[in-house]
């Protein structure tokens, strides 16, 4: 096996907290978690779902965040 790589690409998936998400959508705290609601009637199945980092601690995955508004640029 070669022991050097040409060409690769390795992306780091970043781990961010809900401001961040805010930030990153222009939607607001209320409206994240609605998306996130099945009960809700602004349900999105598409919008990425937390990862729990402890107990008391979620974050999103800044690529997933990423590919959902490209996603959302994409449709219209």
């Amino acid at each position: 096996m070669n022991a050097f790589l040409t060409q690769t690409t390795f992306v780091m998936n970043k781990i961010i907290n809900i401001k961040q998400v805010i930030e990153f959508t222009g939607l607001s705290r209320a409206t994240i978690y609605n998306l996130l609601d099945p009960k809700s009637e602004y349900y999105d199945p598409t919008f990425p779902k937390q990862v729990r980092l402890t107990t008391n601690r979620v974050g999103w995955s800044a690529f997933e965040i990423n590919e959902w508004i490209e996603s959302k640029l994409a449709q219209r």
